[in-house]
């Protein structure tokens, strides 16, 4: 979801990119230690990286868009969304670069643990293939189901319901619409 939310209002009625640039990358993956930690080595954010994680991202907004159909999708990208097949293949195709194994971590004191060990030296890869292995377990998974776009004026997030009524990412957009809403009320009955 960090990495969905990438793509935000940006408080003036559009829309803020925290990839847009080479510096942007590197600062929202700075924000990722448990993401930086499958990334171990040398990490250089550089146009090529940023371009590999926008085109994992472009991906699973794609696919997000899918799963909550037939509402619609995120209003940031819906008119330019990656076709679902692209969109699977290149997930995929992500996820794939790094061969991992599983493996089982068990100390002497405390319960096991799973990992994977992957023999991937190139650290820009094994980044890549994380994110894109975190949404391929997202979207195979249960939270899959709660997942909707929100559709609060200005908003452009994804979100995942936390409980049956939830119509927004967050209380602000609720607030959002309800003024909307109460303002369209407002006009349609004083059409002066």
């Amino acid at each position: 979801m960090e990495l969905v939310s990438t793509v935000r209002h940006d408080g003036d009625g559009g829309v803020l990119d925290d990839l847009g640039t080479v510096r942007g990358a590197d600062r929202w993956l700075q924000q990722q230690p448990g993401l930086l930690a499958t990334a171990t080595g040398n990490l250089v954010v550089d146009e090529e990286l940023r371009d590999a994680v926008i085109g994992v991202r472009r991906a699973v907004r794609a696919l997000f868009a899918r799963v909550v159909s037939p509402a619609p999708p995120s209003p940031a990208d819906a008119h330019r969304l990656m076709p679902a097949d692209e969109a699977l293949a290149h997930l995929n195709a992500a996820a794939a670069q790094e061969p991992v194994a599983p493996q089982l971590h068990w100390p002497a004191q405390g319960p096991p643990t799973a990992g994977l060990l992957s023999a991937e030296a190139d650290p820009r890869v094994r980044l890549v293939a994380a994110l894109a292995r975190d949404a391929v377990d997202f979207l195979s998974g249960p939270q899959r189901e709660q997942l909707r776009a929100c559709h609060a004026p200005r908003c452009v997030r994804y979100f995942v319901r936390s409980h049956g009524r939830q119509e927004w990412c967050k209380p602000s957009c609720g607030n959002r619409a309800r003024v909307a809403r109460h303002y369209e009320r407002t006009r349609a009955a004083d059409p002066s």
